[in-house]
């Protein structure tokens, strides 16, 4: 059960490298100067991976319980 752990450790930091990247994409967005359409329009695909991510980092973290338990 310890490669649970570490696979979900790997699977959290995947996520929260995710949501990172998703800060900079709507720093560098904001930054840019668009209009209110298009600064609408890119946040809108930034939502998708955040939500993405997070799940991802979610997942990691259940199956690092999991493994913690199953220990």
């Amino acid at each position: 059960m310890e490669a649970l752990i570490w696979i979900g450790a790997v699977l959290t930091l995947f996520g929260v490298a995710g949501l990172v990247w998703c800060i900079l994409l709507v720093a560098r967005a904001r930054n840019a100067g668009l209009e209110e359409a298009e600064l609408k329009a890119k946040l809108q695909n930034v939502v998708a991976i955040n939500f993405g991510a997070l799940a991802i980092s979610a997942i990691g973290l259940m199956c690092v319980i999991l493994g913690i338990f199953l220990r």
